[in-house]
């Protein structure tokens, strides 16, 4: 007798749900699991209205439902919810761990980071933090089986339901705006960190921009540029600026900081300006603004792609510029200029895993110096203090401060093990810094030489509960906005080209910031073009009259 039935292997149990109630469970995961910092700010926010605070996670509940429930229909739900799961969980580990905020800028960032910075943020915490909160309950949605309605009635159904979570934020929403209102325009960044839904509309706003920005051409900048030579030296000008990466001016001894951070540039007779701003806290915002024409408060990624910058301008005034990096790349900066992307050398005397010391960068300087001709500028964008892998950045002989941090998770380190790490880096670029200065001291009787050094954007280092950088510019703290910058003039420059270096101390003492960059790099290099504004250079009130750099437009000396 054929019992196939008798014998067929028996199914496993999967619960079935309706999709709006698994719709429902997804929500309240989210709303629960994935909200830490969230609802820590926004409990705080209304300390003094609880009743307020109540009906606010109902309004913000009943609109979250309404939004996954959009999604609710067959073939679309489970990938929808699955997908809503993961980024929150991603997202969630960096704004829980690190205090970051997962806007535009800072996919922006993410973009463009090598595969070896990001590894850096791969550790055993977040993989298994993303196991637990992502994967399992992505697992579970794919477990229970979904009971949908025919189609005409889940439609009603699920427009019922919409419209019902839709009537409950207006309400709530209208019935206390005055007090929400208030607490609104007081802390702008209360939904900033509510996941998933500001880092997905975040990843589109930044997708629609990119698609719009893809076939930007730069529009020419300083067509009028030119060499004056006040100095007349007969030398050839050579100006290296040393693009710092993360550094903190909080953390520069040259300005005060308790720990001896700067021990060799201490020596070195410069110039340092301890008031100076960045004009963003990522690195792909601050490199390419600085760079640019535009203040601070009128750049935009888009401005930036469609202007040339300062090394086109010099470019145009015959003016031999070369880039060597070490970071993550110049973020559009050289794409007319002579770049190298040193990592990609993987120099076993400095390369491990795809990053390199900065000792790379002063290795090639001397063959660069070699080779000029006449007045050039090199720009060496250091690793410097990225993080959070401190430690990574600086040889064995630079690591004074101890206990130091020695893992990629901060979780497994003292403050103070953090803090050892990063002050690390900081004496490492100390290093760095004075071995460039010296290389030109030796070079003195061939070149007029000068040195600038400027860090991109500075740290956090768990001061009110926030690491890394990245934060946006309205909401971030000093540690992340002031940053170190300094000078370094060679004696027969100082001299010859009228510089009055006591004058010029005694102004560095004033607030300068990123915006002084383009005109201060024109003015120490004698470039002169109707773009150039004395004004917003650093260097000019500090020369002799008939020394100054001339803007070729209002004729200003």
């Amino acid at each position: 007798m054929n019992d196939s039935n008798s014998r067929r292997a028996p199914r496993f149990f999967r619960p079935e749900v309706g999709s709006v109630t698994l719709c429902l469970l997804t929500t309240a995961y989210l709303l629960i699991a994935a909200n830490q910092t969230f609802w820590s700010k926004a409990f705080g926010y209304f300390a003094g209205d609880r009743f307020g605070f109540t009906i606010f996670v109902v309004g913000i509940a009943a609109a979250s439902m309404g939004v996954v429930t959009f999604f609710s229909a067959k073939y679309v739900t489970k990938p929808v919810l699955i997908f809503l799961v993961m980024v929150a969980s991603a997202a969630s580990w960096f704004t829980d761990s690190f205090g970051v905020i997962v806007d535009k800028e800072m996919i922006r960032n993410a973009v463009v980071s090598t595969n070896a910075e990001a590894g850096r943020l791969i550790t055993a915490r977040f993989v298994l933090h993303l196991l637990l909160s992502g994967i399992v309950p992505s697992l579970l949605i794919v477990w229970v089986r979904i009971r949908h309605r025919p189609i005409l009635r889940k439609l009603g159904h699920n427009t019922a339901v919409i419209l019902a979570c839709t009537a409950v934020f207006a309400v709530i929403g209208l019935g206390d705006y005055r007090a929400f209102a208030g607490i609104g325009r007081a802390h702008k960044d209360l939904l900033d960190t509510f996941n998933p839904f500001v880092p997905i509309t975040s990843a589109v706003r930044f997708a629609i921009s990119s698609g719009k920005d893809a076939n930007v051409v730069a529009q020419p900048l300083g067509t009028d540029a030119r060499r004056v030579n006040t100095a007349a030296t007969g030398k050839p000008r050579v100006t290296i600026i040393v693009l710092g990466e993360t550094a903190r001016a909080q953390d520069f001894s040259l300005a005060g900081y308790e720990r001896d951070t700067n021990p060799e540039l201490a020596k070195r007779n410069v110039v340092y300006f301890p008031n100076t701003s960045s004009c963003g806290t990522a690195t792909a915002i601050s490199v390419p603004c600085m760079f640019s024409i535009y203040p601070r408060n009128d750049y935009t990624h888009r401005k930036g792609l469609e202007t040339e910058n300062v090394l086109d301008v010099l470019g145009r005034a015959k003016v031999s510029v070369s880039w060597l990096d070490n970071d993550t790349g110049s973020y559009g900066v050289t794409d007319r200029v002579s770049y190298e992307f040193l990592p990609d050398s993987a120099d076993p005397r400095f390369c491990r895993d795809g990053e390199c010391l900065d000792d790379i960068l002063l290795d090639r300087v001397d063959g660069w110096l070699d080779k000029v001709k006449g007045d050039s500028v090199l720009v060496l964008h250091q690793l410097g203090s990225h993080g959070p892998a401190y430690y990574a950045r600086y040889p064995e002989e630079f690591r004074r401060f101890t206990p130091d941090c020695r893992a990629n998770d901060f979780v497994a380190c003292s403050p103070e093990e953090i803090r050892n790490a990063y002050d690390n880096t900081i004496l490492y670029t100390d290093h760095v810094v004075s071995t460039v200065i010296d290389k030109l001291k030796k070079r003195s009787a061939t070149l007029a030489a000068s040195a600038i050094y400027m860090s991109d954007h500075g740290e956090s280092l768990g001061e009110n509960g926030l690491y890394l950088h990245g934060t946006p510019y309205v909401l971030a703290p000093a540690q992340q906005t002031k940053v170190p910058f300094l000078v370094w003039m060679s004696d027969d420059l100082q001299a010859s080209a009228g510089y009055d270096m006591a004058c010029l101390a005694t102004n560095a003492k004033k607030t300068t910031s990123h915006d002084n960059f383009f005109h201060s790099v024109l003015g120490i290099t004698d470039v002169s073009t109707k773009v150039y504004d004395p004004a917003l250079d650093v260097f000019s009130s500090c020369r002799k009259g008939n020394m100054r750099v001339a803007s070729v437009a209002t004729g200003v000396n």
